[in-house]
């Protein structure tokens, strides 16, 4: 039997959500591993790349471990910026609230030209194909679900869990 329209836009909403709730989790790992493992081998290659921007060459000790330290604090706004993300989603998703979809997508766009802009000032290239990445596996579903969703009855989108 085939699917009527409005399963097919179920499920497409639903492939959506849980998109944006893996980019989530991805976002909270990535902060994870800022935090926790900046000094590790597996980030020695980006973090060179910085001390290049910023002295022309291998950094003193002293401001690679200032480095760290930045970085580490970056991993931990990241990680709760994550968590916020997956609440808005979740709310977005329970109530089919437009204004949660339109809030993440606020943040994004209020995010990424100063995150460019400022890592272009840097001499950061390999920011902007991270900000470009981030903007294409989060805007387009966004905004689908923007255009898409309709709220619905607050006790019912509560009953749902």
């Amino acid at each position: 039997m085939p699917s009527s329209p409005s399963t097919g836009q179920a499920g497409a909403r639903r492939a959506r959500i849980r998109w944006l709730q893996a980019v989530t989790l991805m976002h909270l790992l990535v902060g994870l591993g800022l935090t926790w493992g900046g000094n590790t081998a597996l980030l020695d290659a980006y973090q060179q790349s910085i001390e290049h921007a910023f002295w022309g060459h291998a950094a003193p000790a002293v401001a690679r471990q200032q480095q760290l330290w930045w970085l580490a604090l970056f991993g931990a706004t990241l990680q709760s910026y994550s968590l916020f993300m997956f609440g808005l989603i979740h709310l977005g998703d329970r109530l089919r609230s437009r204004h949660a979809w339109a809030w993440l997508t606020v943040g994004i766009v209020l995010w990424a030209p100063q995150d460019v802009l400022v890592s272009l000032q840097a001499g950061m290239w390999s920011h902007l194909v991270i900000d470009g990445l981030a903007l294409l596996a989060l805007l387009p579903p966004l905004i689908w679900l923007y255009r898409h969703d309709h709220p619905i009855n607050v006790t019912k989108g509560l009953e749902r869990g």
